[in-house]
């Protein structure tokens, strides 16, 4: 009888590949949950065990440090805004850069202003296997610098200027001054610093008519018309 095959193990994961998957798996949980996740949620979503989470990070803090790098990454987002083809007309290509970075920003925000959130927030069930030796004052980690955020801006700029490059003569401005409009009118149409604006923030649709063609009627109301004397 011969003797029973060996059975192969799995190559074990490298504790940076382990770090990069626990954080994957639990970034919508983060996005959700805020400070309130708990180490129990953390190893359920990852598969993993509760102690296999501080075998790679030092404490939930640098885990939640983490969560906020991964979401500030703009790899994904550049590679999207690269791939539009350049031979779209010039608003399905910003219709499509527009929502690439919608994306972007929503997953940004959404995690940002859970860690920001307080434990045990108001109105919040509390969870079933809280931890109850959690400390309500800590605030959030890992915010991204400035310089950071303005490099990472900048190659989105960038980006956004190849796209508007094969239009250059046809523009009234300069791509990268367009391309400066268009990534304001994107950042900012859910609202300012003191919280969403009074109307509906425009569509992508109106976005990008606005930008192209301007706020004006061709012929306002009560204006000449031309040729004839005002």
């Amino acid at each position: 009888m011969p003797p029973p095959a060996a059975r192969c193990r799995a190559p074990q994961m490298s504790r940076e590949d382990r770090r990069a998957m626990i954080v994957r798996s639990v970034l919508p949980l983060v996005a959700e949950y805020g400070r309130d996740l708990t180490s129990r949620q953390i190893a359920r979503a990852a598969g993993i065990g509760e102690g296999t989470i501080f075998r790679v990070f030092t404490d939930k803090e640098e885990l939640f440090g983490a969560c906020v790098a991964e979401a500030v990454r703009i790899d994904g987002v550049l590679a999207a805004l690269d791939d539009i083809p350049l031979d779209l007309p010039i608003a399905d290509r910003l219709a499509e850069a527009a929502a690439s970075l919608d994306a972007q920003f929503e997953r940004v925000g959404a995690v940002l202003t859970a860690l920001a959130r307080p434990r045990g927030r108001p109105g919040a069930a509390p969870s079933a296997d809280a931890d109850p030796d959690a400390d309500p004052g800590e605030d959030c980690g890992g915010d991204p610098a400035d310089d950071g955020r303005r490099q990472a801006f900048g190659a989105l700029h960038d980006a956004v200027v190849r796209l508007l490059e094969p239009d250059r003569d046809a523009l009234r401005l300069p791509p990268e001054r367009v391309a400066t409009l268009f990534m304001t009118l994107v950042t900012g149409r859910a609202g300012g610093p003191t919280g969403p604006l009074p109307s509906a923030p425009l569509d992508s649709a109106d976005l990008i008519d606005t930008l192209l063609n301007g706020v004006l009627r061709p012929d306002p109301p009560g204006a000449p018309l031309e040729g004839t004397p005002s």
